[in-house]
């Protein structure tokens, strides 16, 4: 699959350099993200701060380094929570069918109603803010775009020859979904998984871009392209540097997700 496809290259070598910084900002950065320095204010980048400083004189990489993890975590356990919820939807979905189908849909059509930014705005103004309740908003909006590509593929599989075979044999509902059917559908859920991946990172930045997500003392990219754009007549590299990470993220994902999708064809 890697040989030959550029997509996937390019995507896991971008992805790889920011998961890297992503990490390594978990554990360790060159300075400290919130310490401020007025003797510093609004150094342009050098050797010493290779991405400049703020207003506060704190570093600028620093803080792309921890905005990155944050960022990472929050889209992480929101791709890892939709995708667990959709999953268990869209395999009974798929598989039963008839009222079982009916009900679950339903409510997975009522969720998909509201734009995912709007539910989530619904979520956090009843939950409050921080990165916590963050994911718990953006957890529950991404479900039903994986449950419908989860209930699309059970229900292609479960006339299929292998599921019948396993009936007959005496394998249990459960053990057909999940030791049958779920890995057979892989090749359908991991670009989906990158996808959303890609989408809630635009959905963090975007909450913490207005001041409803990720807030101080934590720091997020979101965030920081919203605290940056005041500065940028007197600390351009500040939104330049910060802006340019998340077109990086992004990039990345897509480029993976499209690499894993030329893959399967």
């Amino acid at each position: 699959m890697l040989k030959g496809n550029r997509y996937l290259q390019i995507g896991l070598a971008i992805t790889g350099v920011v998961t890297v910084l992503a990490v390594l900002g978990l554990f360790w950065t060159p300075y400290d993200p919130s310490a401020m320095n007025s003797a510093e204010m609004y150094m342009a980048p050098s050797l010493r701060h290779i991405f400049g400083t703020d207003n506060f004189g704190r570093d600028v990489f620093s803080r792309v380094m921890k905005g990155i993890s944050t960022t990472y975590l929050i889209s992480l356990c929101t791709v890892a929570m939709g995708a667990a919820v959709g999953v268990i939807v869209g395999a009974l979905t798929g598989y039963f069918g008839g009222i079982v189908d009916d009900i679950l849909m339903r409510v997975n059509d009522a969720v998909t109603a509201f734009p995912s930014i709007l539910l989530a705005l619904v979520f956090i103004s009843l939950l409050g803010f921080g990165k916590y309740n963050v994911i718990l908003a953006l957890g529950v909006a991404f479900v039903p775009s994986y449950a419908r590509v989860v209930r699309s593929e059970f229900a292609r599989h479960r006339e299929m020859n292998y599921v019948k075979s396993a009936r007959l044999m005496g394998a249990t509902d459960r053990r057909i979904m999940f030791v049958h059917i779920l890995p057979n559908t892989r090749a359908v859920i991991l670009p989906t998984l990158v996808i959303g991946f890609n989408n809630a990172v635009l959905a963090e930045a975007s909450l913490s871009y207005l001041g409803i997500g990720v807030r101080s003392p934590d720091v997020s990219l979101g965030y920081m392209l919203s605290e940056s754009q005041s500065y940028m007549a007197t600390a351009p590299w500040y939104v330049l540097c910060t802006g340019a990470t998340i077109v990086l993220l992004i990039l990345g994902f897509s480029l993976l997700g499209e690499g894993l999708q030329q893959g399967r064809r």
